[in-house]
């Protein structure tokens, strides 16, 4: 991989703190982030991250602290889902965390002040103008949906458009495909707002999914996680992982027991691929995904492909 080496560049020390509050009236628990940046350099981008089911703030350290290392400051809210936090189906805020999430995300977005005051060194080095959301699993839906991804009812008629313009690009991460017939009994009766439509999903974006990903809430195959990329209009790219499974080989941590199909070189990837993706997105002059998705096919090959629209 010294092709995409030589595009990601000399990585720098970083500087992480957590927990970090913001406050949420409304919400029941004040929003929980942890924030991470590069201790040199100045006008960091911004990534916002969503994590996937019942992890938090402390999970997808390969790819946060990465991201941090090569100049991004990364925010990590622990949305109401997370194990940490036990709201249990009872909790009256239950049927609407897939709102609650969106609205952490928002929430991280419209409290920028708190978030580069909280780490020593890091006020005036934030480049407000260049945001972008990232997640994984229900994160990648929850991201999609700043990216003008809406949730469809069950008549098939488009939900509240949660699109923001401050945010500029996205990385979606094993995001479910659609819903209505494609789920199983199970998941249509126990999670109704997994019923995507992309159609509007115009902000840039790439879509990572797995060759071997086959969801239980599916009754397709691992093609379900690439409807975030076939199914919206461009700018968008598609990273197809050969042989990934849903955890693409470790992003959740660095020894996370969900990980099914543990691979390191796998993951590399998927650090080096993403950053350069951001940092073309966010800088259109900035030729690190022209160079990184030019990559040599003994360089990527047999981890996976690449395509764009």
């Amino acid at each position: 991989m010294r092709h995409l080496d030589e595009v990601v560049g000399t990585p720098a020390p970083v500087i992480s703190v957590r927990p970090v509050v913001l406050p949420a009236p409304g919400r029941g628990d004040d929003l929980l982030v942890r924030v991470s940046a590069p201790a040199t350099g100045d006008e960091l981008p911004i990534i916002v991250f969503s994590h996937g089911f019942s992890q938090s703030l402390d999970g997808y350290a390969p790819l946060a602290d990465f991201w941090a290392a090569h100049g991004f400051v990364v925010v990590q809210p622990t949305h109401l889902d997370s194990r940490t936090l036990n709201v249990t189906p009872e909790d009256p805020r239950y049927p609407e965390i897939w709102r609650f999430r969106v609205e952490d995300l928002t929430r991280v977005v419209d409290r920028l002040d708190l978030v580069e005051a909280s780490l020593p060194g890091l006020a005036g080095r934030l480049d407000r103008d260049r945001i972008a959301v990232a997640g994984h699993s229900w994160g990648a839906q929850t991201a999609s949906m700043l990216l003008g991804a809406r949730v469809l009812d069950a008549e098939g008629v488009p939900g509240e458009d949660e699109s923001d313009s401050r945010i500029k690009a996205g990385v979606l991460l094993a995001a479910a495909g659609t819903g209505g017939a494609d789920l199983t009994p199970f998941a249509a009766e126990h999670f109704p707002f997994m019923n995507p439509d992309f159609t509007g999903m115009t902000t840039p974006a790439l879509v990572v999914a797995g060759d071997k990903d086959q969801s239980a809430l599916s009754v397709r195959g691992p093609e379900w996680f690439t409807d975030a990329y076939f199914l919206s209009p461009g700018p968008k790219s598609l990273l197809t992982l050969f042989g990934a499974e849903h955890s693409l080989g470790g992003i959740t941590g660095y020894a996370s027991a969900e990980t099914t199909d543990e691979s390191p070189e796998r993951v590399a990837l998927i650090q080096r691929l993403t950053l350069a993706y951001l940092r073309s997105a966010l800088r259109p002059e900035d030729p690190s995904w022209s160079a990184a998705s030019a990559t040599p096919a003994d360089d990527i090959d047999p981890l996976g492909r690449i395509e764009s629209k």
